[in-house]
């Protein structure tokens, strides 16, 4: 199965929708985001209607919080994690956050085989112990150019994806 992991999209309707067509055509089953999506309109009208296999998100620190949980539960296959997120997809046990000290903490658990994380709109790859750490920067484009992964489970590997070359 391949998924995607973006983070800090930020309301930039042009960048989530241009992602949303390439995960359309490339086979892309889940979507993961690590936080700061912020309004809920995005999920009401992007999200929602648009996207009909399972999204998964967090809040961040840029959420309407009641509102953005409210709009995920009017959708069967959004699902609002809160502040931590935890999955698992095909034997992988997957945990995502917002921060990337929280995610180092949880990565070094050793309970996890993915970490994902965002907030700082880097991309980021490391290993601690046997736990990949990984934050696919910002959707958004700020501060960095935008940019979103992609994890495939059966050969158990990530891509950087840079929405510009799409």
């Amino acid at each position: 199965m391949k998924f995607a992991i973006i983070s800090d999209s930020h309301d930039n309707v042009p960048n989530l929708e241009k992602f949303l067509a390439w995960a359309k055509v490339n086979d892309i089953e889940l979507i993961i985001h690590c936080g700061d999506l912020a309004a809920p309109a995005v999920i009401k009208k992007i999200f929602g209607p648009n996207w009909t296999k399972p999204f998964h998100f967090i809040h961040g620190n840029v959420a309407d919080r009641d509102l953005n949980e409210k709009v995920a539960a009017e959708f069967e296959h959004v699902t609002c994690h809160g502040d931590l997120g935890e999955l698992e997809v095909d034997g992988k046990k997957i945990v995502f956050n917002h921060y990337p000290n929280e995610a180092k903490q949880l990565a070094a658990s050793g309970q996890y085989d993915l970490v994902f994380y965002g907030h700082d709109h880097k991309p980021w790859e490391e290993k601690i112990g046997q736990t990949v750490l990984r934050n696919p920067g910002t959707l958004a484009g700020m501060f960095n150019k935008a940019t979103f992964a992609v994890y495939d489970t059966a050969s158990d590997t990530a891509k950087l994806i840079l929405l510009e070359k799409i």
